[in-house]
């Protein structure tokens, strides 16, 4: 029987539905951070947009109070990367991922890890932490004084990725100060990592989150090596596809693969979208020639995205002058009309999440016009008034 090919469409309309993102689902933030993973966190407001995208009713208390109860943590996971992720998926996912995230420190201080006593460094840290919980500068700080000749910052990062550190929340909007405090994971949840055999239930995790994907798309998202040895004795619990390329696909049997007319609404996608960085081809959602301009060189950010029929077609800011808000939308090319309809409803409800407190929003859309240089985009700041999607809206619905 010949393989079945999936076309870009398919692929596209099946990671959506995963995704959460073909419609809105009813569900509890922990239940939608876990059926995602993880969500990227290196700001502390993008995963709650990216949960407000997907879940219906979601409120930003919501996941504060779940911070603040210590039952979602912020902490370096994934590629060694801030994610806010369950405080049950961090204990049972994180001893898989722990050995690429030494292998982190090897890669970025080569020879310079060599002079590291990495079991000695953990241990001054994590009694370090567990006196209070304390940043990364003041860390830092303490291992110069104990290390005065040592190389400070390899010595951070090696505590950093083998000592495994979580976030502690304030009062804050968004559940975390700019600059937050550390403190040993084990010490703030209280219970013990969960054991494992292998990644095998990490991979089944990623496909049911963003599959049907290539043992390198597994990879990219994870870090982790020899994909294909985990993957090939679960063929008999999988189905394989083929994509345009060729390459093969794997999928859970029983995961949604919707019809290529599926409709997909309009969705704003926050910085660092983990949709936007799970692939190693990522073309189900974002055009090659379009990956430039969601990319700010400078600092490796990620821009917030929006898709139009599934597809990132441009990226947003917000600007805020005392009691108004705006969202200022960028698209890739000419929009249509019903596509520009539905991101000024969309973009209006977004701007009065993350803006509650002002009283007028306008949604605003830029003419497309050449791809914009991303350093250059950065330094010019908000972006020029252009005709409005929607006329203004006063007060809140």
């Amino acid at each position: 029987m010949p393989t079945v090919t999936l076309t870009r469409r398919e692929l596209s309309r099946a990671t959506l539905a995963r995704q959460m993102l073909l419609s809105r689902e009813r569900a509890t933030a922990v239940h939608g951070l876990e059926r995602l993973i993880a969500l990227q966190a290196q700001l502390a407001r993008p995963p709650f947009i990216g949960l407000w995208s997907r879940l219906a009713g979601f409120r930003r208390e919501e996941l504060v109070q779940l911070v603040l109860r210590r039952e979602v943590v912020r902490a370096p996971f994934l590629r060694g990367t801030l994610h806010l992720v369950s405080a049950k998926d961090y204990l049972d996912l994180h001893p898989i991922l722990a050995p690429v995230l030494h292998a982190a420190v090897r890669s970025v201080l080569r020879e310079r890890a060599d002079a590291l006593d990495v079991e000695r460094l953990v241990a001054e840290a994590r009694a370090y932490f567990d006196e209070e919980p304390r940043t990364m500068d003041e860390l830092r700080d303490h291992l110069a004084q104990l290390h005065p000749e040592g190389d400070i910052r390899a010595m951070a990062l090696a505590v950093r990725m083998h000592l495994p550190v979580v976030q502690v929340p304030t009062e804050a909007a968004w559940g975390y100060p700019g600059t937050a405090d550390f403190a040993p994971a084990g010490s703030w949840l209280g219970k013990p990592f969960g054991e494992h055999d292998g990644p095998r239930a990490l991979v089944l995790r990623y496909l049911a989150s963003f599959g049907p994907a290539t043992a390198t798309d597994v990879q990219t998202w994870s870090g982790l090596a020899r994909i294909k040895d985990v993957l090939q004795p679960l063929r008999e619990r999988l189905c394989t596809f083929r994509d345009e390329r060729g390459r093969e696909l794997f999928d859970l049997p029983d995961a949604p693969r919707p019809p290529a007319d599926t409709a997909a609404p309009a969705r704003f996608l926050p910085d660092y979208d983990n949709l936007l960085l799970a692939h190693a081809d990522r073309t189900r959602i974002i055009a090659d020639e379009h990956r430039g301009r969601i990319l700010l060189s400078a600092n490796l950010r990620i821009l917030p995205t929006f898709l139009v029929d599934g597809f990132v077609a441009g990226t947003w800011t917000v600007e805020r002058k005392k009691a108004s808000a705006a969202l200022v939308l960028a698209p890739f090319e000419a929009l249509s009309r019903e596509a520009r309809e539905q991101l000024a409803e969309e973009g209006e409800a977004l701007l009065r999440f993350v803006e509650e407190d002002a009283g007028a929003f306008e949604v605003r859309l830029e003419k497309p016009g050449p791809a914009k240089a991303p350093a250059a985009r950065a330094k010019g700041g908000g972006a020029a008034k252009a005709p409005a999607a929607r006329a203004k809206g006063r007060g809140h619905r």
